[in-house]
């Protein structure tokens, strides 16, 4: 597990970096992580460049492909409906949302209580982070405590998502509300559980919510060459991608939703996503960090994918 809670640093550095460099606005990101180390320029480690700057553009597109699908959500709930954020490390969608106010009735996040801990530290400590919980909290007084928080619109949980009766009697006891439509996010995060753990949390959440949907960005098609480099890279730091059979393909990815009691299921993989994106956005962050070869870049994002699924009785 220490291998696979230091994702979240890995993962939060990177944002962190890509943030400052200009590729997107994440104006909470800073009080989370400390700044990357300036990046050597180009010319020096060009192969090691490449593949930053392709890791940074497939977290540019994983960002705003994310965030499209979770603003259709909302916008098509009008927002009278709750996110729960699996595994959301660092992440600072509760304050965006916030200032463009789409927030919806309820947004949890659940995470290791290691990272919780942390991450509750710097709310506590910084006030660009707790106002704005403040200012959405209504009713009796907030309560905080070393592995969660619970506010009136906004909780963090700390759970191990492989126990999901554990994972719900928590979400409960922070309001939960089970007949509100229900919006799940888990971004690289079940691929690092077995595939019956990851079964497990999939068919409890089509089994206790009447109207969800489900999103999961995650790595595809790793039976090849480069994702065999990719799962060996890892392993080396110790970090072992324990559901990565399930990663085959898109249709391994759509079957596993639609086995685990999903109704509908899509799968696309990131350079598909990239091409969806608006194109003066799209040349604009490529003219950030310049390269000829996008060969590496293709490849990568070739070997990511975004997959939703909804169970939908109210036809939304």
């Amino acid at each position: 597990d220490e291998a696979v809670r230091g994702t979240c640093e890995d993962a939060s550095v990177c944002k962190r970096f890509a943030v400052s460099v200009g590729y997107w606005k994440d104006p909470y990101i800073q009080y989370f992580v400390r700044q990357a180390k300036e990046r050597k320029a180009p010319e020096i480690n060009r192969g090691k460049l490449e593949w930053d700057w392709g890791h940074l553009t497939c977290y540019y597109a994983r960002v705003h492909g994310v965030s499209y699908l979770i603003k259709a959500f909302l916008e098509r709930t009008e927002c009278n409906c709750q996110i729960v954020n699996l595994g959301a490390g660092m992440d600072t969608l509760f304050w965006r949302l916030k200032d463009e106010n789409l927030l919806p009735r309820k947004y949890f996040e659940v995470d290791f209580p290691m990272i919780v801990a942390r991450k509750i530290h710097s709310i506590k400590s910084k006030p660009p982070l707790s106002k704005p919980i403040m200012e959405s909290h209504s009713g009796d007084s907030l309560l905080i405590d070393s592995h969660s928080l619970d506010s009136s619109r906004y909780s963090i949980v700390g759970a191990d998502l492989r126990f999901s009766s554990d994972l719900e009697e928590k979400l409960k006891k922070h309001s939960l509300d089970v007949h509100l439509p229900t919006l799940l996010v888990a971004e690289c995060v079940l691929v690092y559980m077995t595939p019956q753990q990851s079964a497990n949390l999939l068919k409890w959440a089509a089994s206790t919510f009447p109207v969800a949907m489900v999103i999961n960005y995650e790595q595809v098609n790793m039976g090849d060459r480069f994702g065999q480099i990719m799962i060996e890279n890892l392993q080396r730091r110790q970090c072992n991608l324990a559901g990565v059979e399930l990663c085959t393909s898109l249709q391994s990815q759509r079957e596993r939703l639609l086995e685990n009691g999903w109704e509908n299921a899509r799968a696309i993989d990131m350079m598909k996503v990239y091409s969806f994106l608006p194109q003066a956005d799209v040349k604009r962050i490529e003219a950030l960090e310049f390269l000829d070869e996008k060969e590496l870049f293709e490849q990568l994002m070739q070997h990511y994918c975004i997959c939703w699924a909804s169970k939908d009785s109210s036809n939304l």
